[in-house]
């Protein structure tokens, strides 16, 4: 089923497509029984990071992928927004950090950066580091340069989803090659920045496709620090409007499966929680999901509010993270921990 890679340390494996089915596949309570398993060992299981996501760049993105509403080849009626102000950006990282979020997340609808974007987009960066917040960035793909320029400001986190498999990659999207994507996050990771990459269910793709993605980003030199797994939102005007629901219980598989199989990465519970019952996102994190986003927006889609939000947390027992609670350096993670801000909601 697996295998060890001499090249890294003693608890990396490399995965085979058949091998990580096999896990898909187990019978339900077992694959969620060893998914908490594998959780615990890493993790505190009643604690979540929480993360805040804001588009500082709307509509208008040439790339064709066929579930986004920002694509301008799609009719899905949202119109193209210029980049926003620096002071903007950070205000709204203060709400959302005084709100209980320790990571911001600042996305684009670009296929890539312009030379002429990167200082605002640096400024930014720096700006939500000094708030002691964890940055993250998602801005299409990035070249040696870029990246250099980002890990200088401090970008904690990069995020770029390879959203499916290789084999179903082409029927998704046409503009940007699967490799593309994984060159850039090469790139990021060369850069010293942690990646966040996942993907979307729900794409049209088969319990397979599910399984190799995960094998794809398992395998990488080094497992993504962070993995959102999103669940399709459908949205009008695009190819995949009509697209058929995800199965719950295919969703959970998914999450266990991830956390089996890259067991010291937050396993994000991402887009479509909308659409989850308070007992499909019970056993999301059950499954392993240690980290959602807050607030009541996705980039263009919505998510649950906040408060909704902390009574679930509240029924199950959950606490939020502390900013940089599993940052690899001892010394720096307690000096971290010691400065950073209260979290008011639930303390």
């Amino acid at each position: 089923m697996l295998h060890s890679d001499p090249n890294t340390d003693s608890h990396r494996k490399i995965w085979t497509a058949e091998g990580a089915r096999a896990v898909f596949d187990l019978p339900l309570m077992d694959l969620l029984f060893q998914a908490q398993t594998v959780h615990r060992q890493h993790f505190d299981p009643n604690r979540v990071q929480l993360s805040r996501l804001l588009s500082i760049k709307t509509g208008g993105c040439p790339e064709d992928c066929s579930y986004c509403s920002q694509s301008a080849r799609h009719a899905s009626g949202l119109s193209a927004s210029k980049l926003m102000e620096v002071e903007r950006v950070l205000a709204e990282a203060r709400r959302a950090r005084d709100a209980g979020a320790t990571r911001y997340c600042m996305g684009a609808a670009w296929r890539s950066p312009k030379a002429r974007d990167m200082p605002q987009i640096i400024a930014m960066v720096e700006g939500v580091k000094a708030l002691g917040m964890e940055t993250c960035m998602t801005l299409g793909m990035l070249d040696a340069d870029q990246s250099r320029q980002l890990a200088d400001a401090g970008l904690d986190y990069y995020n770029h989803n390879i959203d499916t498999s290789e084999a179903h990659y082409g029927n998704v999207i046409t503009t940007r090659s699967f490799a593309d994507r994984l060159d850039t996050l090469d790139t990021v990771r060369q850069a010293g920045i942690k990646v966040c990459s996942g993907g979307i269910l729900g794409l049209g793709e088969g319990p397979q496709d599910r399984v190799d993605m995960l094998v794809t980003l398992a395998n990488l030199p080094v497992a993504p620090e962070s993995v959102p797994i999103n669940m399709l939102i459908p949205v009008e005007g695009t190819p995949l409007a009509d697209a058929a629901p995800v199965d719950p219980i295919d969703f959970v598989r998914m999450i266990a499966t991830a956390r089996i199989m890259m067991p010291r990465s937050h396993v994000r519970l991402s887009a479509g929680r909308t659409a989850m019952s308070d007992e499909m996102q019970a056993m999301c994190f059950f499954a392993g999901a240690n980290s959602i986003f807050v607030g009541d927006t996705l980039l263009t889609k919505d998510n649950p509010e906040e408060e909704s939000d902390m009574r679930l947390f509240a029924k199950l027992g959950l606490q939020p993270m502390q900013a940089h609670e599993h940052h690899p350096d001892a010394a720096r993670r307690a000096e971290l921990l010691a400065a950073d801000p209260a979290i008011p909601i639930l303390r």
